[in-house]
């Protein structure tokens, strides 16, 4: 069991894509292939199904990454002993969700990667509800969450930033020159959302849900994307983070309807396991978000 065989079992089991960990490991695909059909043949078990085009870990394949990855940290740990931290290098796997991945990351990836060029970033956008298991499972090292208070022993959990959620549509619409509404008014109207399941959706669903107001037809999106520019054109109203909808707002394609949802507290939020071992890789994107966020907010309240 060779030491380069381990790594590109990690780079695969964090991209779970051949040509991805290829490109990362700076190999062709047939060699980082043949290194995990030696791992497998040598440990006697498959640590990866092909099923189609989709690679997924195994239960083995799962239960090897969590060791596996303790035995990288360490080594890690080691390395950053005799090296100067100025001049990192190494990978970074990092999660998220759509919303966060395109409006709060990118300006934290361009910070990191200009003071640490040589670090290899990984980034998967997945759903909320896969994030915290990508942390427990050791296929990611920093995960984004846009939920409400998240409380867990295993994971340590720092909020950024409290987000704003407003409801938003194309400035002809009846209700954008309203000056005070109230939930009734909702009577009857289409809600562009995104799919049941997410986090704010459901908060979403619960305010309605308690005034006992049920004659409301839902659009289901899977990005916000799609809900902005559905409610641009008219199709509804756009229930959204702010952070979203600024570029829209400030062209007057988009206006926010004079309500909220009381007592909705939602927050970008920063976790990482409590068990791993923070590498100064780590420790540096972590200041890294912390400094962009802060910054951010900075900006917004002056």
């Amino acid at each position: 069991m060779e030491l380069r065989q381990l790594n590109t079992f990690c780079t695969v089991a964090s991209t779970l894509n051949f040509s991805r960990a290829a490109e990362v490991l700076g190999y062709v695909p047939s060699n980082v292939t043949m290194q995990i059909k030696a791992l497998e043949d040598e440990l006697g078990v498959r640590l990866f199904d092909r099923l189609g085009k989709q690679l997924v870990l195994t239960t083995a394949g799962k239960r090897f990454l969590i060791h596996i990855q303790g035995v990288l940290n360490k080594l890690d740990e080691a390395r950053s002993v005799v090296h100067d931290n100025e001049n990192l290098s190494g990978t970074l796997t990092i999660s998220a969700n759509e919303v966060l991945c395109a409006y709060r990351l990118p300006v934290v990836f361009h910070l990191f990667r200009s003071r640490h060029p040589g670090v290899r970033l990984i980034f998967r956008s997945v759903s909320n509800q896969q994030l915290k298991q990508a942390l427990l499972e050791g296929t990611a090292d920093v995960v984004f969450m846009l939920d409400e208070s998240i409380h867990s022993s295993a994971l340590v959990v720092e909020p950024l930033v409290e987000e704003t959620f407003r409801f938003f549509a194309a400035p002809d619409h009846p209700l954008s020159k309203r000056t005070v509404l109230h939930l009734e008014d909702f009577h009857g109207e289409v809600f562009l959302t995104n799919e049941k399941g997410c986090p704010y959706r459901t908060m979403f669903d619960r305010q309605f849900e308690r005034k006992g107001i049920d004659s409301i037809t839902y659009l289901e999106f899977q990005n916000a994307e799609a809900i902005k520019q559905c409610a641009i054109t008219g199709i509804g109203i756009a229930f959204l983070p702010e952070m979203t909808t600024k570029a829209e707002v400030e062209r007057g394609e988009l206006v926010a309807l004079p309500w909220q949802i009381p007592d909705l507290r939602v927050y970008t939020q920063m976790l990482w396991h409590k068990d791993k071992w923070l590498s100064p890789i780590i420790l540096s994107f972590i200041e890294a978000a912390r400094e962009v966020i802060a910054i951010e907010e900075e900006n917004i309240s002056v």
